[in-house]
Formats: C-alpha cells, structure tokens, sequence
C-alpha cells in the first residue's frame, strides 16, 4: 500500500478549472500526469504535466494508469465520479490508500435544479454504456427520470425506444453541456426528438406517458412479457417460487433448466443487487432467455448453454439455486457434495418419478415439501367448471 494517494479521482464539470473548488485547484497544479477523455482535457488551460487520453474501451485505461504508480496522477471524470462514473471502477483496481477522490457537481443534481424535480422522486439512470432497454421494468405513466445517454444520437434512439413500447406522449427535456458556457435546454416531444440534432454531453429528463404496459412490481408477473414456446414456469406457480427462493440483497442464483428465464429474470427484477446464471441445455431456448433478458432490461443475467450438472463446474458459486428442468438423483448428489454449507435450494417437480425422487431426499435431509395444486375456471357445455392444471411438488431446503 502507498504512504500517500498519488492518484486522484477529480469530478470535472463543463465549467472546466472555474467550477474547481481551491483543492481541486492545487491538486491539479501538483499533478505530473493527467488522464482523461479528450472532452475533458480540452476544458483544462496548458500546464506542464503530461496530458493521456483515456482510451476506448474504458478497461484498457487501466493497466495504462498502473504504469504511472506513485507519481502524482489526475484522472478526470465527469461531475460525481461514483454516481454512473468512472470513480467505482478505479476503486476497485488499486488498495485504498493510493487514491483519493475529489467530486464535483452531478449531472443529476444539476438536471433537476433545471428542472425543479426533487431527487429523492426522480429515478437516476447511467445509459451511456447500457442498453436502454434498462429502463423497461421502469417505464409507467408518470415517471420522472433523468439518464445520462452516450451522445446526441442517443435521443433520437431513445424517442424511438419509448415509441416502439407504447409510450409516445412522453415529453423529453434534453440537456446539454449542463453548466457550462454551452448549456442549452429543449423540451420536446418525441417527434421532435427524433428530428432534432443534439451536442455531447447530453442528460434527458423523462416525464412518461402513453398507452404502454407498465409491468408489475410484484414477482408473477404476466406470462405474456416472456417469449416462450409453452415451455415456462406459469405466473401463479412463478409467484410462490420467488418467494421460496426469498432474494436477498447481493445473492447469486443458479437456475438450472433455465426454459424461458422467467426465474432467473424475476429474480434479478428483485434488486440491481442480484446476480444470475441460468443452464439451458437446449440452444434455441438459450438464445430465447438471452431474449426476453434483454428486453425486459435484464441484460446482466448469465446464460450458460449446456447440461447440469456438468456444466455447473467452474462458474460461481451460487448462494441459492433453483431446478426448474433436468431434476436427477446426480443432480441433487453433486450440489448436496459441491456447494457450501447454507445454500439454499428450490426444486420443483411435476412428474410422479420426480416428486418420489423430491420425497426421497426430503426425508433424508429434511426442508419442506409444498403441494400446489391450481384450478382455473373454463367453459363447460353451457356454463362453466373448474379446470385444474398439474400440480406442482416443491421441495426448499437449506444445505
């Protein structure tokens, strides 16, 4: 570990040096290397240090900033470094007592002083290295929500974006430059966004509305957002299986025999926390989960194309799992024998072979055994009856 940080972590606004607190200031006069994009540089006045510019991908600025250990470094970031920035990342690539970080106003904070939003109601998100598709479990009539985007191109995909789900009346604010000489704010609506031109940096506000499908917060939700080919744990039965997994913040799940993805997806739903790795061993039912993650804004989830056990070797341990297809006496034996002690595992079976199997280790290592049984109402000649579907076994047990 380092005596001192020789590396500072600066927030930068489009201000450049005026908007620098005194600190700031003398921490940028004493700095021998200064590393950034090249937007950020260009609002520094000349000194004498050595200017590098951060290259694209992000990640291979990292073993370039290594190089410069234990001389006094800059590295420029926009506005608060740990809100969507580059602050979190370098933090976890050097001991904590070689950085130190300096940040400066947020975008965030900024966009709703412009627009008169109070923060602690608005939701915050960073697309300009995501997918907008993470706004869709979001997307309701009246949201407010301010994102940060990659570039002005960028509006015009997200007006499109809104489109295509069915929120057309949304009114954009977008904002540029934020807080500096070339700060200029629209407000428009999407047709206007699609035919209007926009400067980096950009943020947009969000003020949602329209005829869309919000989806629901609850876990079960609808069978209809899932693309599936009949193969898929049903909302009801999904429901009472989120709740028997019971997610806790920061867990990882195994869900093997992944079908649709609808667990694992709901899973991650639950908190940004969570993490997920879901085995197929079909291909075209693995690129469908790999599908419906990305369109319902879970594109963090893990798809691994093969056959459980076998290919559960070498992937991260899970803190809970859950066996939706491919349930064996191998199965079981091989996560009882691999895992750590306090994992806990959900298994639902639907056959007569697979519920004895479920009865069988019930007994001999204990957990709870539930039997659920489902009706739904469907015609019968003239009036009406009660319909039941198969009824599921589901074993929780911790090991």
């Amino acid at each position: 570990m380092a005596d001192a940080p020789w590396l500072t972590v600066l927030g930068l606004g489009e201000d450049g040096i005026d908007g620098l607190s005194p600190a700031s200031r003398q921490v940028l006069d004493r700095a021998e290397i200064i590393m950034g994009p090249p937007r950020h540089l260009s609002l520094l006045p000349e000194s004498s240090a050595e200017r590098v510019t951060w290259p694209v991908p992000f990640a291979e600025g990292l073993p370039l900033l290594q190089q410069y250990r234990g001389r006094p470094t800059v590295v420029l970031a926009s506005g608060d470094p740990f809100w969507f920035g580059a602050g979190s990342v370098i933090a976890r690539s050097f001991e904590a007592g070689e950085w130190t970080a300096l940040p400066g106003q947020s975008t965030f904070s900024l966009a709703a002083a412009r627009l008169g939003w109070p923060l602690e109601a608005t939701q915050t998100f960073g697309l300009h290295a995501a997918p907008l598709t993470r706004l869709r479990p979001h997307l309701s009539p009246g949201l407010r929500a301010i994102i940060l985007l990659r570039n002005g191109a960028a509006v015009a995909e997200l007006a499109r974006y809104l489109t295509e789900t069915g929120f057309a009346d949304t009114q954009l604010h977008v904002m540029e430059a934020l807080g500096g000489p070339r700060e200029r704010a629209h407000s428009v609506s999407l047709t206007e966004a699609l035919l209007g031109t926009f400067d980096h940096p950009v943020c947009v506000g969000l003020e949602v509305a329209g005829q869309g499908r919000a989806l629901p917060k609850a876990t079960g939700r609808p069978d209809e957002i899932f693309e599936n080919d009949g193969q898929i744990t049903k909302r009801p039965i999904r429901a009472l299986t989120l709740s028997a997994l019971a997610p806790q913040r920061g867990e990882h799940l195994w869900d093997i025999g992944g079908g649709t993805g609808s667990i694992s997806i709901e899973w991650l739903m639950c908190d940004p926390s969570l993490t997920a790795t879901t085995i197929e061993p079909r291909e075209d039912r693995a690129e469908r989960i790999r599908r419906n993650a990305n369109t319902l804004g879970q594109d963090r989830l893990s798809v691994v194309h093969g056959t459980a056990p076998e290919a559960l070797s070498g992937l991260p341990l899970p803190d809970v799992v859950f066996i939706g297809g491919g349930l064996s006496a191998e199965l079981l034996g091989w996560l009882r024998d691999t895992l750590p002690k306090g994992t806990r595992l959900v298994a639902n079976a639907v056959t007569l072979e697979s519920e004895a199997l479920l009865a069988q280790w019930q007994a001999d290592i204990g957990g709870e055994l539930l039997r659920i049984e489902l009706a739904h109402s469907a015609p019968l000649g003239p009036r009406r009856g009660w319909k039941s579907a198969y009824p599921v076994v589901q074993w929780s047990v911790t090991l």
